[in-house]
């Protein structure tokens, strides 16, 4: 694991079970590092798709991604609101400057009002079915979506409106 300090600029290239690249972003601006997480974040920022077409994220967005758990949460600062897109994927890993994990293709929704969504069921079972995920790993990616939803449930620090608005503060500190 690479030895990582606050204000480091990485990639994150996010991957499918089959080994093959799913999604990349140019750049995560480190902001925190922790025992077990680290909070990056970016704005602007060039994604590009397995496909090779580009487009550039719309606002700031506050990325936690952990050493242990089963998913990752990006807070996305919209004008109309905080809304939060987690994804269920394997810890992550840092390589070459790139933090790296597998998506696995659930996702949590939550919007500005406090409400949840649980979304891309039907891209989950087709692609188990097409890569074989294990039982096990089924197993593992179900229980780490309720222990999402409860993390949410319960204000998880990732889910604090205030810690969220101070970590944008230092990103935009860090960008001037």
């Amino acid at each position: 694991m690479e030895k990582l300090a606050i204000g480091d600029k990485l990639q994150i290239q996010c991957y499918k079970h089959n080994g093959k690249i799913h999604r990349s972003w140019d750049e995560a601006l480190v902001l925190d590092v922790k025992k077990d997480y680290i909070v990056c974040a970016n704005n602007k920022t060039l994604v590009t798709e397995s496909d090779g077409t580009t487009w550039k994220t719309k606002e700031p967005a506050i990325m936690y991604f952990f050493k242990d758990s089963w998913y990752n949460i990006i807070v996305q600062l919209k004008k109309d609101g905080i809304f939060y897109y987690c994804n269920i994927a394997t810890p992550y890993i840092i390589e070459d400057g790139t933090i790296k994990y597998i998506d696995y293709d659930l996702d949590l929704r939550v919007f500005p009002s406090g409400e949840y969504k649980i979304l891309d069921r039907m891209e989950y079972k087709y692609h188990k079915k097409i890569m074989h995920y294990s039982n096990e790993l089924d197993m593992v990616i179900r229980n780490s979506l309720t222990e999402l939803i409860n993390y949410y449930k319960k204000g998880g620090f990732a889910f604090n409106k205030k810690n969220n608005l101070k970590y944008h503060e230092e990103y935009e500190i860090f960008k001037s």
